[in-house]
């Protein structure tokens, strides 16, 4: 079983007596309220019966359990079938124990068994769909409503909340025959309750399968680049066609967004390593470019210097002497363009080198060691 057949599975077994309720499977919603209305008649059936009649233990025992066993019944079963046949066998009980002193306590019995289950209460945001001998009745607003006893049902309550569902369609091929997984949430909601109780099945798992499959048709239309690219076009396109599908249940798709796309580990490498060669094309590239800048720059700059030697001369000497400045430098410079600078011989160029740079050893040594090195320079 793959993970879509687990979630549905897990859907469709977490049920609650809550969402039971809710279902078509229920006749009514037997709430708290239906459960007092339950005990409340039930107990002033025995106050009266205690009124008229000796005091019985036995009575207590009898009213008292009634209520809290129908209570606990009704609770867990929530249909019409239940109150007829819990309740006649609760009635027959009371009778035979009792009789022929049991009229009171049967009668509150019936009348808490036909009134509990009648008095409903739809939520804000829920509508009610009532059917009356198994024919659509109309919607039922939020608030108190009522219910002829075992001829009316509701069939759903309906929540017009915007609903938030995960999908994901696993082992999907793209264009470009690459398996995928991807997880998707769709926002929709319920805009009319009658059609989507009366003209689908199950319309929550008709939009969760409807999604899917709009999902897998949409990945294997574009190709892997495009899917991670483009994932905001992609979600528009299954919100479009999901929301086509199911406008008719009276359901419409207000969004779906791409969560997750999971590529095979094997081509996460592949891609890794053209990335990183597409990064380093680009590096070249730039490094070009910025080459054929420079060069342009260049030329520019000699149409200047071609016609002023000054501008030329000044340049190079502070060319010369940033090298100079920094600590450690050594620049060979041809002797031609000594020459042109003015620069004298190599000696000249070396004393010019010593002001620049920072005290030397020659320099804490004293006079002496100067002239040994003018000596040796000379030489």
């Amino acid at each position: 079983m793959n993970g879509e057949s687990r979630a549905a599975g897990g859907r469709r077994h977490h049920i609650s007596l809550e969402r039971f309720a809710t279902t078509m499977r229920a006749d009514f919603r037997f709430a708290p309220l239906n459960a007092l209305l339950l005990v409340a008649i039930l107990v002033a059936g025995l106050v009266a019966h205690l009124n008229v009649h000796p005091f019985s233990v036995l009575a207590v025992v009898l009213a008292l359990g009634s209520a809290l066993g129908l209570v606990a019944i009704l609770r867990v079963f929530q249909v019409w079938e239940a109150v007829v046949v819990f309740g006649t066998a609760d009635c027959l009980l009371v009778f035979l124990e009792l009789r022929p002193d049991s009229e009171i306590l049967l009668a509150a019995i019936i009348v808490g068994l036909v009134v509990a289950p009648a008095i409903q209460i739809a939520y804000q945001w829920e509508r009610a769909v009532l059917l009356r001998f198994g024919k659509f009745r109309g919607l039922r607003k939020s608030g108190l409503f009522v219910l002829v006893p075992v001829i009316d049902k509701v069939a759903q309550f309906v929540d017009q909340r915007v609903r938030v569902t995960d999908f994901r369609a696993e082992t999907t091929l793209t264009a470009d025959t690459v398996p995928v997984n991807v997880d998707a949430i769709a926002f929709w909601m319920v805009w009319d309750a009658q059609k989507a109780v009366l003209e689908v099945e199950r319309f929550d798992e008709a939009v969760i399968l409807s999604a899917q499959t709009a999902l897998r048709n949409a990945i294997g239309k574009d190709a892997l680049a495009v899917l991670l690219s483009e994932r905001d076009r992609l979600g528009q396109e299954i919100q479009k066609v999901l929301d086509e599908k199911t406008s008719g249940w009276g359901i419409t798709t207000q969004a779906v967004e791409i969560r997750d796309i999971i590529i095979p580990k094997g081509l996460e490498d592949a891609m890794s390593r053209q990335a990183q060669a597409e990064r380093e094309r680009q590096s070249r590239i730039i490094l070009g470019t910025a080459e054929t800048e420079i060069a342009e720059k260049f030329a520019r700059a000699s149409e200047h210097y071609r016609d002023n030697p000054v501008a030329l001369h000044l340049r190079a000497m502070n060319m010369v002497f940033e090298g100079l400045r920094q600590k450690g430098s050594m620049i060979i410079v041809p002797s031609t363009a000594v020459e042109t600078m003015g620069l004298g011989a190599l000696g000249g160029l070396t004393a010019f080198g010593q002001q620049a740079s920072p005290e030397t050893p020659q320099d804490r040594a004293g006079p002496e060691a100067s002239g040994t090195a003018s000596e040796d320079t000379a030489r």
